[in-house]
């Protein structure tokens, strides 16, 4: 087991549309609630995007994945340099909880739990639509979340491409057809 991972780094499938995966991360709990609520911080990870931290708040996720490590590796063909999404706060908890809709489609989940000196973030990411987002998906907050865990132990992460394209391969050997 890495510095990145728990037993097992990849998500799961905890119901056919619900996917869960884990990182263990440096404490204080706060800190990492900051990763995933403050929009500087969260850019450097994920996306930005300011949040008001109350249920039914609406708000802006922008991804610019190249910015996320340099170098950025290889885009694949059909991304754009940058995605925008419009979500809504659903639930928050802080610095335990927080859930907001993706999208149109799904929901998805943070949950911060203490482990010894260590931080436990759990991501349930519900309502996928098809395997293909589901494989996305996966590739997707597996790689951010090898860059947060890099971000929270100043260590240089792979480039975000050339692991996100190595992970959806992965991940498509591992979900059930």
């Amino acid at each position: 087991m890495n510095q990145r991972a728990t037993p097992d780094a990849y998500g799961t499938l905890i119901e056919p549309a619900t996917l869960k995966i884990q990182r263990l991360l440096p404490g204080p709990i706060e800190r990492i609630w900051a990763y995933l609520t403050d929009s500087d911080l969260r850019r450097k990870w994920l996306a930005s995007g300011e949040m008001q931290m109350k249920a039914g708040a609406p708000f802006e996720l922008v991804w610019r994945n190249n910015e996320l490590t340099d170098p950025p590796g290889e885009r694949p063909p059909g991304f754009s340099g940058e995605h925008r999404m419009a979500s809504r706060i659903i639930e928050v908890d802080p610095p335990h909880k927080l859930t907001f809709t993706w999208g149109e489609s799904g929901e998805v989940t943070f949950e911060l739990a203490q482990a010894g000196e260590r931080v436990l973030l759990t991501v349930i990411h519900r309502r996928l639509p098809d395997r293909n987002m589901t494989l996305m998906v996966g590739a997707g907050w597996h790689m951010h979340l090898d860059i947060l865990v890099a971000r929270a132990t100043s260590t240089e992460p792979e480039p975000f491409w050339d692991g996100w394209s190595r992970l959806k391969k992965e991940y498509d050997r591992r979900v059930p057809a």
